[in-house]
């Protein structure tokens, strides 16, 4: 499976992006999708993932409420729906994949096996 990430950019505070997670290849009933981002100086950080079968989602704290996951199984397309951005989302957002990811690891970088390009998301003050 290959993922493409796209959709990042500039916006100023309290404003909204869409990101685009195209995937190739096939994906099983296990799958799941997921978005991570990593700041400067900071670590990769959890946002949100989706399970590609049943459709459930899960998000970070810091972004539950202003941020929605959404997948599209027939165009093999995740979306990140942002609303109500702050400069602390600013950051490089990474798609990410993987079989049999179970709930207690959904969180974690470490259980996704393919991962897209970053694309950088600007939030001005």
């Amino acid at each position: 499976v290959q993922l493409q990430a796209y959709g990042g950019g500039r916006v100023q505070a309290g404003g909204s992006l869409r990101l685009s997670c195209a995937a190739s290849g096939r994906m099983s009933n296990s799958y799941a999708m997921g978005w991570f981002r990593q700041a400067p100086g900071k670590e990769r950080e959890f946002v949100a993932a989706i399970r590609w079968s049943g459709g459930t989602t899960f998000y970070a704290d810091s972004v539950k409420g202003r941020f929605t996951i959404s997948r599209d199984k027939a165009k093999n397309t995740v979306f990140l729906q942002m609303n109500s951005l702050k400069p602390e989302d600013t950051a490089v957002y990474y798609c990410a994949g993987g079989p049999g990811i179970i709930v207690s690891s959904i969180w974690s970088a470490n259980s996704y096996t393919h991962w897209g390009q970053g694309t950088q998301v600007t939030v001005s003050s």
